[in-house]
């Protein structure tokens, strides 16, 4: 009886923390919190470059003249640059185990002195003991993303790496799909034709998250649903 009354205390309690909306405050990000935590944590890592600048001239380090040979491409604060999201990951395991073992043995008498016959006593002893063990085992995981959006520059870091951040959102049916893309990227690696392919983002950061009617069909129970069924012991 404790028990059922503990459980109860609970699901009431989950119940006012669901409705106070302090549950939904904690799950919900700002994107512009979340892009901030990722810059402040890509800077951290980075070490800062000392730059000096020349005293009573007009030449301004990095500026937009600085590199005469550079094609228009993403080097900038807020520049824009393509990026090919090309994420193929496969895994991949077989294991297979197979052992037999048998065992068998027999003890009786053969022969007596004074040629005395033994062909009617039977045998002291017969054992036999067969063992076999077979197993096999395969696990397969494959992960596709394919696909091409259109980003900015969103910090610079001292060492000229950019944070690039790439988000996409499309509406379809009463269902949206959001796409952001995160990652630091050189600027070498920004090709003639201003796109960078995924695989050249270092700490790459790729979600796609849905809300809709397909994501309500496949999403699991809210707490309060689960607690009710952990109450009910279902």
């Amino acid at each position: 009886m404790r028990s059922i009354t503990t459980r109860i205390t609970t699901v009431v309690t989950i119940a006012l923390f669901l409705h106070t909306g302090a549950f939904a405050k904690l799950l919900s990000r700002n994107p512009q919190q979340t892009r901030e935590e990722y810059i402040a944590r890509i800077q951290q890592q980075t070490p800062s470059v000392p730059t000096e600048t020349p005293l009573g001239s007009l030449w301004v380090n990095g500026g937009a003249l600085t590199n005469l040979q550079v094609d228009y491409k993403a080097s900038r604060l807020n520049d824009l640059v393509t990026i090919i999201v090309l994420q193929n990951t496969t895994a991949q395991a077989t294991g297979n185990t197979s052992t037999q073992r048998d065992f068998n043995t027999q003890s009786g008498i053969s022969g007596l002195a004074g040629h005395i016959s033994t062909s009617g006593v039977p045998d002291l002893l017969t054992a036999q003991s067969s063992t076999k063990l077979k197993g096999s085992g395969s696990t397969d995981a494959s992960t596709v993303m394919k696909t091409n959006l259109a980003g900015q520059v969103v910090a610079v870091l001292p060492n000229g790496n950019m944070v690039v951040e790439a988000q996409r959102m499309v509406t379809i049916n009463n269902q949206k799909e959001t796409m952001v893309v995160r990652g630091v990227l050189r600027p070498g690696d920004v090709s003639p034709d201003n796109t960078a392919l995924s695989t050249a983002l270092a700490n790459l950061e790729i979600e796609l998250k849905g809300k809709g009617v397909v994501s309500d069909a496949n999403r699991p129970p809210n707490p309060l649903v689960r607690a009710l069924l952990w109450v009910i012991g279902f």
